[in-house]
C-alpha cells in the first residue's frame, strides 16, 4: 500500500522504529498524508481516539505518549510544539475516528487494520519464526507486560519499583537481582538484561510478569511490602515448576551472542542499503 497522497508519502515511509525494536508514528507526520491542514483540526480526531480507547478500558499512556519537540520559524527562532508518539494501534484508532469521506482515511483504516493483525500470531506461526524472532516476539510481549504490572503494583502502593522487580527476579533466579544477572550475563553498564535473553528465558519471564499482575488484581494485594512479597513468592512457584518439569533454570540458559539492540540496528543498516 505506497500510494497515499500528493506528496508521495506512505504510512511506511514515516514509520518510526524505537531503540527497543518497537514501531511507531509522530501524529505531526502522520496529520498531512491524512490530508488535515490544522494541527487543531488533528488532536480534535487524536481526542476522539483517546476517549474511544478509555472507553474500552486500553491505556492511552501506552498508545498515546505525548512528547515535545522543536519547531523552527522563518525567523530561525526555535519554539517548543505538542507531538504524540503513536503505536500502530493508536494510528488504527485515529483512522476509524478520521473523515470516512477522505479515500486515504480508508486506506489508513485497512493498512493499520492489517498491521495490527500482524502482530497477532497463532502457535503454529510462532513455531515457525527464527529464535531471533522468537527473541523479538517475546520481548514485545514483556515490554507490554510490565507496563501493566507496574500499573498493578502502583495501585497496591509499590513506590519503590526497582526493589518490587528485583524481589521477582530474586524468586525466578534463586536469589540474584537484575544487577547479579546483568553481572552473570556479562552485560555493560545500564544494559537491559531483557534484551539479552532468549526465547525460553523470556517466555519464563513474561510468565512471571502476567502471573503476577493477575494475584495482585485478584486477591487485591495491598502495601508495598506484600506486593514484593508475592512477586517473589510468583517467581519461586515458576522456579519450581520448570524444576518439577525437568526444564533448565533460567539461569544456566545460555545468553544470546547477540542482544535484540544489537540485531535491531544491524537490521536498520541493512534496510538503509537496500
Amino acid at each position: 500500500m505506497k500510494e497515499i497522497n500528493e506528496n508521495n508519502k506512505s504510512f511506511e515511509d514515516i514509520k518510526h522504529i524505537d531503540e527497543n525494536g518497537v514501531e511507531f508514528w509522530y501524529a505531526r507526520e502522520l496529520m498531512p498524508i491524512l490530508e488535515y491542514n490544522k494541527w487543531e483540526n488533528f488532536e480534535k480526531v487524536i481526542n476522539k481516539a483517546k476517549e474511544t480507547c478509555e472507553n474500552s478500558g486500553i491505556s492511552v499512556l501506552e498508545h498515546f505518549p505525548d512528547v515535545r519537540k522543536l519547531s523552527k520559524r522563518a525567523n530561525n527562532a526555535e519554539i517548543e510544539i505538542k507531538d504524540y508518539k503513536l503505536t500502530r494501534y493508536a494510528c488504527y484508532v485515529i483512522a476509524q475516528n478520521g473523515d470516512s469521506r477522505k479515500k486515504v482515511i480508508a486506506l489508513a483504516q485497512t493498512y493499520f487494520a492489517v498491521q495490527t493483525r500482524k502482530q497477532e500470531i497463532t502457535e503454529k506461526e510462532y513455531s515457525m519464526l527464527s529464535e531471533d524472532e522468537k527473541r523479538f516476539y517475546q520481548r514485545n510481549l514483556t515490554r507490554k507486560g510490565n507496563y501493566s504490572l507496574n500499573q498493578a503494583a502502583k495501585k497496591a502502593g509499590v513506590k519503590n519499583f526497582d526493589k518490587f522487580h528485583n524481589s521477582g527476579y530474586k524468586g525466578l533466579y534463586n536469589g540474584e537481582t537484575a544487577d547479579d544477572i546483568a553481572k552473570r550475563k556479562g552485560l555493560r553498564y545500564r544494559e537491559d538484561i531483557l534484551d539479552n535473553m532468549g526465547s525460553e528465558e523470556l517466555a519464563a519471564n513474561l510468565f512471571r510478569i502476567t502471573q503476577t499482575e493477575s494475584r495482585l488484581k485478584k486477591d487485591n494485594i495491598q502495601g508495598e511490602k506484600q506486593a514484593n512479597k508475592t512477586h517473589y513468592k510468583i517467581g519461586k512457584n515458576i522456579r519450581e515448576v520448570i524444576a518439577k518439569n525437568g526444564g533448565t533454570m533460567p539461569e544456566d540458559l545460555p545468553t544470546p551472542k547477540k542482544s535484540l539492540k544489537q540485531l535491531e540496528k544491524e537490521k536498520s543498516k541493512q534496510l538503509k542499503k537496500q
